[in-house]
């Protein structure tokens, strides 16, 4: 596992479109994914200990933002080849046992991926009503260990703050996560 950390927010950085295919059989792209008060693009894999670490809290917070206007999206584009886990079944596996509020896609070809220029997983890109990005930093503090009761939900309250301002803030800390596994490349 080669962990990565993202690069700091290109605020007002607009977002790529895409049309990627869902575990739920369905076909999902920006307008479909995006809420009226802003998007959450998350680039997620299943066999990754960071992502492992905080999915149930990735799947809370997403509740709670759908609350607020805020649709979401999680994109797995690791090349599964070498890591079977990332497989198209078990995504769908991952989905349904985790109920997923958002719809999960595969970025087969990458292309999405590296659109966004993607570096790890989780990788957030917090985009507002106009699709302006506005956060792209960590879900919490604890990285990869349980949350300690009242830990900072960093993602969660920036964009609450884009839900209600259309503005995230400006201090952010990066993600850090497994490298994206991209094709054509060992580990």
């Amino acid at each position: 596992m080669v962990s990565t950390t993202t690069p700091i927010c290109n605020f007002g950085w607009p977002a790529p479109d895409f049309d990627l295919p869902g575990v739920d059989g369905r076909r999902h792209s920006l307008a479909s994914a995006r809420g009226p008060k802003g998007l959450l693009v998350m680039f997620i894999c299943n066999h990754c200990p960071y992502v492992k670490a905080v999915i149930q809290r990735i799947v809370r917070d997403t509740r709670e933002l759908a609350a607020l206007g805020v649709g979401s999206i999680a994109i797995m584009s690791n090349d599964p080849t070498d890591y079977p886990e990332d497989s198209w079944d078990h995504m769908v596996a991952l989905a349904r046992d985790l109920d997923f509020p958002f719809p999960y896609v595969l970025d087969e070809t990458q292309v999405v991926a590296r659109a966004y220029d993607a570096v790890c997983t989780p990788d957030f890109f917090g985009f507002n009503a106009d699709l302006q990005l506005q956060y792209r930093g960590r879900l919490d503090e604890s990285r990869k260990e349980t949350a300690a009761k009242g830990v900072r939900r960093d993602l969660f309250e920036a964009m609450k703050l884009v839900a209600t301002t259309g503005q995230g803030p400006r201090e952010q800390i990066p993600s850090i996560g497994c490298s994206i596994k991209w094709k054509g490349e060992a580990g």
